[in-house]
């Protein structure tokens, strides 16, 4: 799955909002939200309610969220019933920045009644909790809100690709991969080089890890893919500023299901305005690689990763 193209399009939708009332009343009228075939989440998964604590009873970190404006959205891209791609884009509404903080799919993460190898993987959470569930999750593992979600599938990140005319990509080397087993079978071939992609090869880049020999490929593996994307969606992000956001909006939002409401989307329209490719900043969860029980996991590191979401919210 091509993991952070949805990045690229969560934050398109951030553009989208700079544009004003033409797009809402777009989605409104051709593509309302009735609730129906989303994963939708009734209440916040947060449950603190910070005006009934004492401020000596918060942690400075706590302190920063409650005086803070950031909306913090939860994106996914599924594979059937896995989330293939998970990661967390922070909006602040007072300055405009955009921070996304990736979450490798195969970050451990111990649920009780969950003791398969396979379901202490943070993709798994998904299939047996659904979004509300991976909200919860993520809350844990950054200690901070998340305040709505969105999905997206295969289609939509073809689409999205194919309506700005293609991605400008430098491939390291020749990504070539063959899986017959994949549904619908997946064949990678692109050469090495600067290059723009269009849709569907933009979803193989996306996907690449190694060749089937494991001879060719990042040398981090997962990791290395993720900065690799990250470099995309700058690249993406970029070209989507010179065209019509509207039109892209039209072509990509049937592939895209999310409990924003456009109330919610209007508020974040007004502080949209001044955003701009220098506020956006990509990050990953730090940790590390290791083998439990003969599988391979990332394990997220909480001391760096509290001093990252401290520098986040600005707590000296």
């Amino acid at each position: 799955m091509g993991q952070f193209i949805k990045v690229f399009l969560i934050s398109l939708l951030c553009f989208a909002l700079t544009i004003g009332a033409g797009i809402y009343t777009y989605i409104r009228f051709f593509n309302p939200y009735d609730g129906e075939n989303y994963t939708y989440v009734e209440n916040p998964a947060w449950d603190k309610n910070f005006n009934e604590i004492e401020e000596d009873d918060l942690t400075p970190l706590e302190k920063a969220i409650r005086t803070s404006k950031r909306v913090n959205i939860l994106v996914m891209g599924l594979e059937g019933l896995r989330s293939d791609t998970m990661m967390v884009v922070s909006f602040d509404r007072a300055t405009a920045n955009v921070n996304i903080i990736a979450i490798p799919r195969d970050t451990y993460f111990f649920r009780e009644g969950y003791e398969a190898q396979g379901q202490k993987k943070v993709n798994a959470i998904y299939s047996a909790s659904g979004a509300q569930g991976v909200m919860k999750v993520f809350e844990n593992i950054l200690k901070v809100p998340i305040h709505n979600f969105i999905t997206i599938d295969y289609e939509g990140v073809r689409k999205s690709v194919d309506v700005i005319g293609g991605v400008e990509v430098d491939v390291p080397f020749h990504m070539e991969y063959e899986d017959p087993y994949d549904d619908p079978p997946l064949s990678i071939n692109i050469p090495e080089g600067l290059q723009v992609l269009n849709g569907e090869k933009s979803l193989e880049y996306l996907r690449f890890r190694h060749n089937n020999d494991w001879t060719v490929g990042y040398p981090n593996g997962d990791l290395g893919r993720i900065e690799a994307q990250q470099k995309f969606i700058k690249n993406a992000l970029k070209k989507t500023l010179s065209f019509r956001l509207p039109v892209i909006l039209r072509e990509i939002y049937p592939y895209i299901k999310t409990d924003l409401n456009l109330a919610e989307m209007l508020l974040l329209a007004g502080d949209a305005v001044n955003f701009s490719i220098e506020k956006l900043d990509t990050a990953m969860i730090p940790g590390y690689t290791t083998m439990i029980d003969g599988l391979s996991y990332y394990v997220h590191d909480p001391r760096l990763l509290g001093d990252m979401i401290d520098e986040l919210y600005g707590v000296e």
